[in-house]
């Protein structure tokens, strides 16, 4: 029996496979992925989502066609955002430390192989002397040299190997830090939002067009009606997470608070390093006067504030 489970923590795998009974080519052909640390096939980017049903589906028709008995269990019982974060970060700081150690240990490889190199220069004749064809030492003179220039090889691949760990250990430390970006933590605010708009006018119903061309959207009833109120609430609890996250960053000086309430027109602002004459102030947005004109950008991305008697 093979059983394909699904809950928001753990995501979607699959049980009771066995190496050689057909089922990896049935899964591979399914865009499912095989996982050392878990020892289970999975799909991913399917932790802390709803199950992709059609997926889930085609791959048991599939295996049961390929002759295994399949059972299903689904749970799309969301996470508190909170929950789902610690968890983030708490995974990324597993990886984090065992790339470093993969880079400490790619390293030691390559001083060990620019030592076992320099040992086998050590063994050629002093200040470069040439071969001595027909002396009965051309042979292991050759020899002599092959080694040291395979070894000189080994000890640069060993250097990029260790250049490739360290940098994949740099940007694996970077990752947390720029998720939890001001910019991109207001920029998801306002996505979060968007999205809440979207679900509720979905669940209550909302016209389209106007005048001969308008057209009613009844409200969602049943089964559609149920999962928009989850999604509602799913988002409901991520903005509130958000939100204290941004208005902590903004309370520790982290993230600006800038908008109508205290920049006006004529005052300057610094966005992405440069100043701009303000000309508008937007609720959501501040619009400068650019190189080409009138530039508008979100207030989140403003750095810095001029008034009009100090710009």
């Amino acid at each position: 029996m093979l059983t394909i489970t699904h809950t928001h923590e753990a995501g979607t795998l699959i049980e009771g496979t066995a190496r050689g009974d057909g089922t990896a080519d049935v899964l591979k052909a399914q865009r499912w992925r095989w996982s050392r640390n878990l020892g289970a096939w999975y799909i991913p980017r399917s932790r802390d989502q709803h199950a992709k049903t059609r997926q889930i589906d085609a791959t048991a028709a599939a295996l049961r066609a390929a002759g295994h008995d399949v059972e299903v269990t689904i749970d799309n019982t969301a996470r508190a955002t909170a929950e789902v974060e610690a968890d983030k970060i708490a995974r990324q700081a597993d990886r984090v430390d065992a790339l470093a150690a993969k880079a400490e240990r790619r390293r030691e490889d390559e001083s060990a192989a620019w030592a076992r190199h320099r040992s086998d220069v050590e063994r050629l004749p002093p200040d470069g002397e040439p071969v001595k064809i027909g002396h009965h030492s051309e042979g292991r003179h050759r020899r002599d040299i092959s080694r040291a220039w395979n070894s000189l090889g080994r000890s640069v691949e060993a250097g990029r190997a260790a250049e490739e760990a360290e940098r994949r250990a740099t940007e694996a430390a970077a990752t947390t830090a720029a998720r939890y970006n001001p910019v991109t933590v207001a920029n998801r605010i306002d996505k979060l939002e968007a999205d809440r708009r979207k679900f509720v006018r979905r669940r209550d119903g909302y016209t389209s067009g106007s005048g001969v061309y308008a057209m009613e959207h009844p409200p969602a009833t049943g089964a559609g009606r149920e999962r928009l109120e989850q999604l509602i609430a799913e988002t409901d609890d991520a903005l509130t997470y958000w939100r204290g996250v941004r208005a902590d960053q903004q309370a520790n000086g982290t993230a600006t608070n800038y908008g109508p309430h205290n920049v006006a027109k004529g005052d300057a602002v610094q966005v992405r390093g440069t100043w701009y004459r303000v000309l508008r102030a937007n609720p959501k947005s501040v619009t400068v006067e650019g190189y080409f004109g009138p530039d508008r950008t979100p207030w989140q991305e403003v750095a810095d504030h001029r008034p009009a008697k100090a710009a």
